[in-house]
């Protein structure tokens, strides 16, 4: 399981556009989604893969961080799992 974190994006940006940008960019559709911070300046959310591993969403994240998407530059990170 892998985890990316998206933050920076617009507010008003369904999960179905995130979905398809991500897919845009070559990533695999995620299988959750949860909205971290839906108020301020700097929105995110969590895509969770459940099949994909660690270093290949590193090799992704790379083709995102700091886009310009929707009027926004978006920072991508992989979260990684403390326990695992």
């Amino acid at each position: 399981m892998a985890r990316l974190w998206l933050s920076n994006i617009d507010s008003g940006v369904s999960d179905e556009e995130i979905r398809a940008f991500l897919q845009k960019y070559g990533f695999p559709s995620y299988d959750a989604i949860e909205h971290v911070a839906e108020e301020g300046s700097r929105p995110a959310v969590v895509c969770t893969f459940e099949n994909v591993d660690v270093e290949v969403l590193h090799k992704l994240q790379e083709r995102i961080h700091n886009l310009f998407w929707h009027h926004h530059r978006i920072t991508a990170q992989v979260v990684r799992d403390r326990f695992s």
